[in-house]
């Protein structure tokens, strides 16, 4: 890799891990808009209540599409983002840097309960899923703005690029539309930096177990559907750019290597979105020319255009231990929660960062999954599933739950701000072998509607 590719991958990814600074904790979540009546959501009833919240709460308009409806909107005393992902039946928001859980889940109950008192006025709800319980109903189509669009555009290329690629594309190009995460940003120290990666990854096989949340009848094998939504996508062209790391980071030098592997599939020109075939960041700044295509405001039409320095900005990766220019991990593996569990993927993460080394060699020696021939991305992915392996003892497997989350429970404890007590719903799940799809498909099997689990997971 030349060295300015380098420096400038070490510039934007690896030097703000070095700066002295508080840590802090960024907690996203993504939630369904469902309407309970079974029919499609309607745009208007989304953008009506979040003009009513932006309103309500003091927010600031900041994003409107290309009709002039509102997209996103920010408090500025708090930094809290009102926000809709992708389309307008996935609504987001992202708290503003914290330092408190219960300080993020004061604000985000208060919030959704004014959404679902709103949203109750047209037989709509806010929910805890993963995945839209109404993925088939809903129009799915993406939100009229630069980002989506090209997005939306990207994702529906796949079967141009069937025969390119050693992965087996679904046909769901539109599930950024009806798939909704939890993810927390950690603050990470350059020197924990590699161990921070290596490790969590080792978890992700454990974190499958007691989060999954996201079922679709396409893929019915799935409790937790949403990572193989985004690796056998246009997101995984390069499986560098997605999921798990699949070898071991052994030190920053190797991570920037890593990233220089990463691939780049669009960048703007005077202010359009173009996307393209996706280039190794290595490759992408060693071309002359890049072909790609962008939304005219008619149609798409084709451009060829030379890469910038810049360009690396429009770098978008979504590894479950992602490294952002803000000198932080993102983990992203996490499907949203019921609302009442909602901070249980933040709390257990920052517990688990604060007993890094212990949380090292508990799974360094881990023999209760890591001992059958199998490797962490092939653990994730066969625990993600409805069948717990017949190699695995499920009681053995519960008591290393357990052990990872009494390792949480102490971080939070060495916090001293009583934050333990969110990882009760985790202990419960641990103790019980499920989670909230598994609760979910059981409860559908004896009699319970799909409409009781959607209130149930929409409760506070």
């Amino acid at each position: 890799m030349k060295e300015n590719i380098r420096n400038a991958i070490y510039e934007k990814y690896i030097a703000p891990t070095k700066k002295n600074r508080p840590d802090y904790i960024g907690v996203e979540i993504e939630m369904p808009v469902v309407n309970l009546e079974g029919k499609p959501v309607d745009e208007a009833v989304s953008i009506s209540v979040a003009e009513k919240f932006t309103d309500h709460f003091g927010f600031t308009p900041e994003g409107r599409d290309s009709n002039g409806n509102l997209t996103s909107s920010k408090h500025s005393p708090t930094g809290d983002i009102l926000s809709f992902d992708c389309c307008y039946s996935n609504l987001e928001l992202s708290f503003g840097k914290a330092v408190n859980l219960f300080e993020v889940k004061e604000r985000f109950e208060n919030y959704c309960r004014f959404f679902n008192t709103e949203f109750a006025k047209y037989n709509y709800t806010l929910t805890g899923m993963g995945v839209n319980p109404n993925a088939d109903i809903n129009h799915n189509q993406p939100i009229q703005n630069e980002r989506y669009r090209m997005l939306y555009h990207y994702l529906h290329s796949y079967p141009q690029h069937k025969n390119e690629v050693d992965i087996r594309f679904h046909e769901r190009p539109d599930f950024g539309t009806f798939t909704s995460a939890s993810q927390v940003q950690l603050d990470v120290r350059y020197d924990e930096l590699t161990d921070v990666i290596n490790v969590f990854g080792l978890l992700e096989p454990y974190k499958a177990l007691i989060f999954a949340n996201s079922y679709l009848p396409d893929y019915p094998q799935f409790l937790c559907v949403r990572n193989m939504l985004w690796e056998h996508s246009m997101q995984g062209y390069n499986p560098h750019n997605v999921g798990m790391f699949a070898q071991k980071i052994s030190s920053v030098d190797e991570l920037i290597d890593y990233i220089g592997t990463q691939s780049i599939y669009c960048t703007m020109r005077d202010g359009k979105y173009v996307d393209f075939t996706p280039v190794t960041i290595d490759e992408y700044f060693s071309k002359s020319s890049i072909e790609g295509e962008y939304y005219d405001g008619e149609s798409y039409r084709k451009i060829s255009f030379s890469p910038e320095s810049k360009d690396i900005d429009h770098l978008r990766t979504f590894k479950f231990e992602d490294l952002t220019f803000r000198g932080t991990i993102e983990y992203r593996s996490s499907c949203c929660q019921p609302l009442s569990e909602a901070m249980t993927v933040a709390a257990f993460h920052t517990g688990l960062k604060e007993k890094l080394p212990e949380l090292k060699e508990l799974l360094e020696n881990d023999i209760v999954i890591y001992s059958h021939g199998f490797n962490a991305i092939e653990l994730q992915n066969m625990l993600s599933k409805r069948r717990l392996p017949d190699f695995l003892d499920a009681g053995a497997v519960e008591r290393q739950l357990i052990n990872i989350l009494d390792l949480a429970a102490l971080g939070l404890k060495k916090r001293g701000l009583d934050e333990e007590v969110l990882l009760n719903p985790l202990y419960e799940r641990a103790e019980r072998h499920t989670n909230p799809a598994r609760t979910m498909l059981d409860g559908i099997a004896n009699g319970t509607t799909i409409n009781k689990y959607i209130e149930q997971y929409a409760a506070i």
